[in-house]
This record gives C-alpha cells, structure tokens and sequence, in this order.
C-alpha cells in the first residue's frame, strides 16, 4: 500500500523509512539531459546521466549540486545516446561518486565510440568542454557490463533489465529494494522495425513506473506509410537535381534509414547513378558494432544474416569529411549530428540551404533550441555557426523515425503492466500533462484499478510511501521440524540487506559469512585468606561448589561456569569464565563473595588452612543424621559413599563425597539436601 502524501514528526533512519523518492535532475518536464534519482531504505540510485542537447557546458548537465555524488550506490544507464548518456564521463571523473556502473554490451561498445565523435565535433571553447576524450578511455574501466534479464544484486539492491527497443542494447531496468519494484523505460518503443525488435513486457508487474512522454499523446503514422513518404520525398528531391540532407546521430536511427534506402536504391535502377553518402567519422566503427550484435535484433535480420549481411550496403559509401566530398549533381547524405548543433550536418546546411532544389529531411526528435527544431517552424532565414544570416530556400520536411513510445504504445503497455503509480519524464510539459490526463481519462471509470501520475519539473521531488511487514525466514537446523502454532523458536536474527532469518548459532558459518566466537572473562581480585574459607562462604551461595586444579594450582568451581584460580604467591584470586547474560550474573554474584571474604577481619587471622574432614567420617556422621530423621529402617547402605533413603514408597539416593541428592520427590529432595548443607557447615567449621 503506497500513498503520495504523509507528514513526518519524527526523523528516522533511512534504512527504516517508508519513503520512496523520485527526483529528476534532468528531463523533468523537458527532453534531454535525462537523470532520475531515487532514494529508498538508505539507497541511492541514479537512472542515466546524460547532456541537453541544445545546451552547452555546465550548463547541459543535470543538476548534479542538488546530490551528494559519494552517497550513490548505484548508476544504470538505459542506452548511448547523448542525452542519455553524454554527462557520464564527467560524473565518473570530475565527482566523488564512486558507486558502481551498469549497461548492456552493446550500450558500453557504441558509448566508448559516440561520445568520442560528440568530444570531436563539439564546436566549443575547450574551457567549456566537460571531458577529454582521456576522461572518455578512463570511464570506460569502471563501467561493468549486463545481460538481458540477468539479476545482479548491489549493496542490496536487486536489478535486471528488459530490451527496451529504441536503439541497439536500449535497455528498461526493473529495480527491486526491500520487495518494492519500480521500472524505469529509459527511451522504448513498442514497434519493431527493420532492425530491432519491439520492446519487452516485463513478466513481473511493478509498483512504480518511471516512464518516457517524448510524443504525449501523439500517434505514430504507419511504418509503411512513413517508409513511403520518406523514399518519395528523397526520390522527388534528387529528380528536380538537388541535394537531400538527412541530419541523424551516428548511431541509432541512422541504421534504420540505410536499410531502408539502400533496399529502395536497389529496386529503383534509375537511381543508381546518385550517390547516397553516410557521412561520419564513426561510419566502419559503426557498422562492426552492429555486426558483432546481430543476435539483439530481430528476427528478420538474424535469419537474413545467415545469407548476406544486412549492414553490407550495396548503394552506400561512407563520408568522413567535406575534404573527401565531390558536392557535383544530385546527391543523398546523411550526415551527424541529428539536430545539428554542430559538425558534419551543420556544415552541409549551410552550404545547401539557400538553393531551392535542396531539401532536408528531419527524421528525428528534436530538442527546443536546436537548428533542428527551428528550421521545422519554416523561417524565412536561419543564423549560421558564424553569426551570416541566411536565406533558407531548401525545403524542410520532417518524417519522424525516432523510436519512442506513441500514445497507443504507452497506454497498452499501462493497460498490461498496471501499476499503481506512474512518473512522468523525458516529455515537454506541455505533452507531458496532455498524456497524465488522457491516463487518468483512461481509468477514472475503473473501480479496480486506482491509478496516480505525476509529472514532475526538473528538481521536483515526487514522494511514495509504502508499508511493508517485516517477516524472518528460520533456515538451517531450526526449519529441519515445522513447529506448532504455540512453539518458541529461538535462535540469532539475521539481517542481511532487507532479508531477515532466524537461525541457529552453529548454523551461522554455513549460511552467512559470520562465524561464531566465544570470550573468556578474566577478572583479578585482591584475597590474602585461605581458599577454604572462600568454599565456605560460597556454599552458602551455591551447593554446586567443587575443588579443582588448574594448571598445578588450586581453585575452585561453582555453578560449573565460573573457575577461581588461586594464587598465594601474588595474594590474589583470579576469576574465569565464558562471557554471557547468565554467566555474567554468575561471576558477579562470586565477585562479590570473595570481596566480603577478602574483607572479613576473621580472616585476616588465619596463618593455614584447616585440616578436610576425613570422607569415611562425614558420610558415618551422615547416616546417623538420616536415621535420626526418617528412622533406622529407612536408611541403607550402597556402599562406602552412597547411602539410600525409602519411606512410604519414595527414594532418595545420597553421594556422600559429592554430597548429590537423586530423589524424583521434591519436598523429600529439598528436606534430604538441606539437612546435609547444615552438617557440612558444622562438621568443617573455620579454625582460627
């Protein structure tokens, strides 16, 4: 049971708390710079680390000042676009986390090479640049790798992760803390298209979603009809003799269109002469990273790979820079980045865009204040990187391949998975609240499923609460015999992260990494007296008081927990015993005998110690006793040391050395057992 709001009085610990937190430090009402913290039971996780595209600097990073970067266990990256991804090598680097790193092998291959264009081509001051491409190679050590649906458990929290679509090795991480589950999309999509397969529905249903509003509520054109009206836009530039323009990132999307167009090329003869250029310096680094993870596509391309490689073009070269290009007649090229901020594709538009037979085609998202996004309102001039002003004459179209999540998608994967609460990011706001209303239109008439979206600003925290019981498991010997409803178990409680067992103490080294050990108290007192004297005041605090040698010297055991040691030479005693609640108590109880003893003024008298009474004697003198109490023909002899009493169908044996009583009646035992303490004390009296 979880609800949004709650007072707290009293501060408790995190570890205790009910309290969920999710606060985006990027994508909060916003697309880009995508960065979720979550704070629940002590632990500190970071979802993605990425840059606003249309920002540089500092000012791209989320707002890394609002955590402590050291207290963060744990940091799962979804995919490698920049925006996702882009601001890991700073937070590795230049902060003190020092948490562990998690993506998927494709994810760690594709970042190393992305980032490292991103570093190359970003058109800013080298004050204002976040890393090296050193600080790039660096990170790459700490990042460790995960499988599709492996669990990993880290500092006690449990994760694995689904394949989200989107882009090779994208990646949704299901989170378990403390039995709570909380699902986070990253980017994903529903659709499979050429290349990649749609994305997963998680089998197990979480209690909070954390999922992508790019297109709100907006619904995807048909992937036919999309495929069309892209072949044909392209297919009517070059006929009018212009040059088409396809801004993509080096990796993603661009994948998709070259399939596409290198199949249409090949169906249309008459467009063999035209050249079709992929333009990045990534362009043989990309193509071998998809061709080592063909098995996390889909279907089609892994049994088309049995018979020719798919990513081996037929119509397409690959550009590494305008000194490589002949810009002669009729061309297709695409060229990075997507949204233009800088490098190849910038470059191009400048050259391209005043001429009106020249058309740019927009594939993908866009992010506010990008020349991507600006050119799609349609002005009649654009700003160059140099600061001209230029009339922009080629024509703009934008046929979106991004693969994010449409409305259909989003509702159905809710409709499937159903969970009680859904956070909003990576969305505009203004889309982001059409897609929370149009959810809770969905639902408002379902009276079994009670639904709360939220969508909160960058910085904004949303806040669940959820109660769990706390339950132990008894494992081990204790769990060999199923107890009765009434039956105690008893043994040492185990918490290991936020699982508890009982179990027994020798079970300890077998089930955990803890192992059992004893402490010996020893405890040194002042005694300058005889030890007989301390026997004689210990039995009149315990009848469990022996005569023992230890180590060749004397001493004495009572309760047979607490050793005394005696030591005339250093005129002291010295205590021993096994430390426990118990013993503890036993050896107090002692101290304080032998302080009274080591005090008495009596026994600072005595010079030696008195002569023990002769066992033959005392056991005589303790058969006369009997029988002047239960009578001569109720007392016998079993031998030189056991005497046995019988009256009225009741026994009781005596071990005249010992002193033990066996007798299975009680009153009998306690009257036989206190008339032998009594003619102990009297027989051995002290002598001064």
């Amino acid at each position: 049971m979880a609800t949004s709001k709650r007072k707290t009085e009293n501060p408790i610990p995190e570890e205790e708390s009910d309290r969920l937190i999710v606060r985006p430090l990027g994508a909060g009402q916003e697309v880009g710079r995508s960065c979720i913290m979550m704070e629940f039971k002590g632990k500190k996780i970071m979802l993605d680390c990425g840059i606003h595209p249309g920002r540089d600097g500092l000012d791209s990073l989320p707002f890394f000042d609002m955590i402590d970067p050291e207290q963060i266990d744990l940091l799962l990256v979804s995919h490698f676009h920049l925006d996702h991804a882009g601001a890991l090598p700073y937070f590795l680097k230049k902060t003190s986390f020092r948490g562990r790193v998690f993506m998927t092998h494709a994810t760690k291959a594709i970042y190393r090479w992305l980032l490292s264009d991103y570093v190359k081509v970003s058109n800013i001051s080298s004050d204002k640049m976040l890393y090296s491409d050193a600080d790039l190679a660096e990170s790459m050590d700490k990042i460790e790798t995960i499988n599709f649906h492996q669990e990993i458990e880290a500092n006690g929290v449990k994760f694995w992760c689904y394949n989200a679509g989107h882009v090779l090795g994208a990646a949704m991480y299901m989170i378990e803390i403390a039995g709570v589950k909380i699902l986070y999309t990253g980017d994903f999509s529903r659709q499979e298209d050429r290349h990649l397969m749609a994305a997963e529905i998680p089998s197990i249903k979480p209690d909070v979603l954390i999922m992508e509003s790019t297109y709100g509520v907006h619904i995807h054109e048909k992937r036919e009809d999309r495929e069309s009206r892209f072949t044909g836009t392209i297919h009517d530039i070059v006929n009018r003799g212009g040059r088409c323009l396809i801004p993509v990132f080096a990796l993603g999307r661009a994948q998709e269109l070259l399939l596409i167009l290198d199949e249409y090329w090949s169906n249309h003869p008459e467009l063999h002469d035209i050249p079709i250029y992929y333009a990045s310096s990534l362009a043989k680094k990309c193509m071998a990273v998809y061709q080592t993870y063909i098995n996390a596509m889909n279907e089609k391309i892994r049994r088309q790979i049995a018979i020719n490689n798919p990513f081996v073009f037929k119509h397409i070269s690959n550009l590494r820079g305008m000194d490589h290009f002949d810009d002669v007649g009729p061309s297709v090229v695409m060229a990075s980045p997507g949204m233009m901020q800088s490098g190849l594709s910038r470059d191009l538009f400048e050259s391209w865009c005043t001429d009106r037979r020249n058309g740019v085609i927009i594939a993908g998202y866009c992010v506010e204040g990008t020349l991507a996004k600006t050119i799609m309102s349609s002005p009649e001039e654009v700003t160059t990187m140099s600061g001209q002003k230029l009339p922009l004459n080629m024509s703009v179209d934008y046929i979106s391949f991004s693969a994010h999540t449409d409305y259909q998608q989003s509702s159905d994967f809710i409709r499937q998975l159903k969970p009680p609460h859904i956070i909003l990011v990576h969305g505009e706001g203004n889309e982001m609240m059409r897609l929370k209303t149009a959810i809770l239109r969905e639902y408002e008439d379902d009276p079994e499923y009670h639904i709360q979206v939220h969508n909160p600003k960058t910085t904004q925290a949303v806040e669940l609460y959820f109660r769990g019981e706390k339950m132990a498991k008894v494992m081990g010997s204790l769990a060999t015999k199923k107890p009765d409803q009434s039956t105690k178990v008893s043994g040492i409680l185990v918490k290991r992260n936020f699982n508890y067992h009982i179990m027994a103490p020798s079970d300890l080294p077998e089930y955990t990494d803890l192992t059992v050990g004893t402490v010996t108290q020893r405890l040194s007192i002042a005694y300058q007296a005889p030890l007989s004297l301390l026997m004689h005041y210990l039995t009149q605090l315990s009848g469990d008081v022996e005569y023992v040698e230890i180590n060749d010297k004397p001493g004495l055991r009572i309760f047979g927990k607490v050793t005394i040691i005696h030591e005339p030479t250093k005129n002291m005693v010295v205590l021993e015993w096994l430390a426990n609640a118990v013993n503890d108590m036993y050896a107090d109880a002692v101290s304080a005998v032998i302080v009274r003893v080591a005090t008495d003024p009596q026994a600072q008298k005595l010079k030696h110690l008195p002569p023990k009474n002769d066992p033959q004697i005392f056991s005589e003198r303790l058969m006369r006793l009997l029988q002047d109490m239960f009578g001569a023909k109720a007392v016998f002899r079993g031998s030189l040391e056991e005497l046995s009493v019988k009256i009225e169908g009741k026994e009781a044996t005596i071990d005249s050395d010992t002193l033990e009583v066996v007798c299975t009646d009680k009153p009998m035992h306690q009257m036989i057992t206190s008339a032998i303490q009594r003619l102990h004390n009297a027989v051995e009296p002290v002598q001064s």
